[in-house]
């Protein structure tokens, strides 16, 4: 349900008699920023300016933007308006003046819109920005009418830091995807939770994920150790008894391969299904035997890492 629109207050129109730079420097005394400036945020003690959307941006800024904490983002309305299919929570007019600019306050955090922006125009974040920051800015998209799935995928600057915290927060961000439907993201986050225990899910993460990917990362889990049993299944060729070989390799890869199909979990590594193997080496005194292990051992790795990694 879309909200309602705010008070006529929260829209001030100003005749364009100057420049809209000239106006912020007149009116609102936004210092100018030094060129190429690492600060983020400049303070006066009136307002503070985003330095990635200020007055001398390289678009044609006509929408002054004031977060919730006193910070002005000068933006293009037509920029917002085509990204927005509720006119950016119907503040701004669909049918501005010619001769006019506008301020328009905005009810979020200066982080919160600042990732929104960034967002909307793909620019690359220049500072760190916690998941929590994120994860707030993802949620408040759609309550501005900008559709996550259209500005969230694998070219854009903030799935690749969604991304970034895939491998320290894999559920969050998994569940951060499966909310807003970001299948690049989803499919990307879900094999760094191939070690994590979904027994341990509680109804309210379950619930948080969606039955949908919730499906998708169980059957994740359960298709590949059914594909470790599966490979497990064939031992290594095998020949005629002889008097110094009683064929003893077939018993003792089937009591590894029962062992880690008994323990299998579905980040098994191939470096330790081959470390099991190999230790059979020492009980080996069958040169045939020898040979046949090594090549299942390399066999089993090849295709255990072919196995889908991913929902």
């Amino acid at each position: 349900m879309n909200p309602e629109p705010f008070e006529s207050g929260s829209v001030v129109l100003w005749p364009d008699s100057n420049s809209f730079s000239d106006f912020a420097d007149s009116f609102l005394q936004i210092p100018t920023l030094p060129p190429h400036s690492d600060t983020k945020f400049v303070d006066s003690d009136r307002v503070s300016s985003s330095t990635t959307f200020s007055p001398n941006t390289n678009w044609h800024s006509d929408l002054a933007l004031v977060s919730a904490d006193s910070v002005i983002f000068y933006v293009a309305s037509r920029t917002l308006l085509d990204a927005s299919d509720n006119a950016f929570r119907h503040l701004i007019p669909t049918t501005p003046s010619d001769d006019t600019n506008l301020v328009i306050h905005v009810p979020e955090s200066s982080t919160t819109l600042d990732i929104m922006l960034h967002t909307v125009y793909n620019k690359s974040f220049s500072q760190y920005r916690s998941f929590e920051d994120l994860s707030n800015a993802v949620d408040q998209l759609p309550v501005y009418g900008v559709p996550s799935k259209a500005y969230i995928y694998e070219d854009t600057h903030l799935y690749k830091m969604l991304l970034s915290f895939a491998p320290i927060f894999p559920l969050k961000v998994y569940i951060l995807a499966a909310k807003h439907d970001l299948e690049d993201l989803a499919v990307s986050t879900s094999s760094h939770l191939l070690s994590f225990d979904l027994s341990t899910l509680s109804d309210e993460t379950a619930e948080a994920i969606g039955s949908e990917y919730l499906r998708r990362l169980f059957f994740l889990h359960i298709g590949r150790l059914d594909a470790l049993k599966r490979l497990l299944l064939w031992p290594p060729n095998s020949h005629s008894p002889t008097a110094s070989c009683d064929a003893a390799l077939t018993r003792a890869w089937a009591l590894a391969s029962a062992y880690l199909a008994w323990d299998s979990r579905p980040d098994l590594s191939t470096n330790l299904l081959e470390s099991t193997f190999v230790a059979l080496y020492k009980d080996l005194s069958c040169n045939i035997c020898k040979e046949n292990l090594n090549t299942r051992i390399n066999d089993l790795s090849t295709h255990w890492s072919l196995v889908k990694r991913t929902i």
